[in-house]
């Protein structure tokens, strides 16, 4: 009773993932080397694929084993490039919203004042709020580059957010770039963390 419960559950979860990966049982058979008939078979829980050819169906859907042999009813299995696909897409919208608000603000600013000064900077300041969003995401889904990138990226465009926004303001003084010379230990610190944090994870 037990072996075709789990026979069902493979079933189920491998037709799940092969429509997710649009192929066909025949184009699956054929990456595996079996016949279609086979993959029908284990579709409909009328058997099971032996451990190797189980390991091979989770490379290949970027799954895990346990993803496939156990029932997911809270959380359904997604493979590893659409997970990927969709957090990027998730990133990226996010992103546009900080670039829409910047519009949203220009054309109001615009729509007070014409002819109002320094307009501009509502797209400055774009800049480092999308590099937050980045970071945001990059810490909740552990994208360790995209997360050395952007806090980088962020501490910089700030600082030129400020220089730029005093330099319009006051015309610039003499020594208003030593803003810059904030970024210099700030982006040392970034990367002391991350090789800290890194080396105690190897740890581990």
């Amino acid at each position: 009773m037990e072996e075709d419960t789990l026979a069902i559950t493979i079933g189920k979860n491998l037709t799940r993932l092969r429509k997710l990966a649009n192929m066909t049982q025949l184009e699956l058979a054929e990456k595996l080397n079996y016949s279609d008939k086979s993959v029908s078979k284990w579709e409909q829980g009328n058997g099971i694929p032996d451990v190797r050819i189980l390991i091979r169906l989770a490379d290949l859907f970027g799954v895990t084993l346990d993803d496939l042999v156990h029932e997911h009813t809270e959380k359904e299995i997604v493979p590893k490039n659409t997970r990927l696909r969709n957090r990027i897409i998730i990133t990226i919208c996010s992103v546009g919203l900080c670039w829409l608000v910047a519009v949203c603000c220009f054309v109001l600013l615009g729509l007070i004042g014409p002819n109002l000064p320094y307009m501009w900077l509502a797209f400055l300041f774009a800049v480092p709020a999308s590099a937050t969003v980045v970071v945001v995401f990059s810490t909740i889904w552990n994208w360790k580059w995209a997360r050395i990138i952007s806090i980088s990226v962020l501490v910089w465009t700030l600082i030129g957010c400020v220089y730029l926004m005093i330099f319009a303001i006051t015309g610039g003084t003499q020594n208003l770039w030593y803003l810059f010379l904030i970024g210099i230990p700030l982006q040392v610190l970034t990367l002391i963390f991350f090789a800290w944090h890194k080396g105690i994870r190897f740890r581990r």
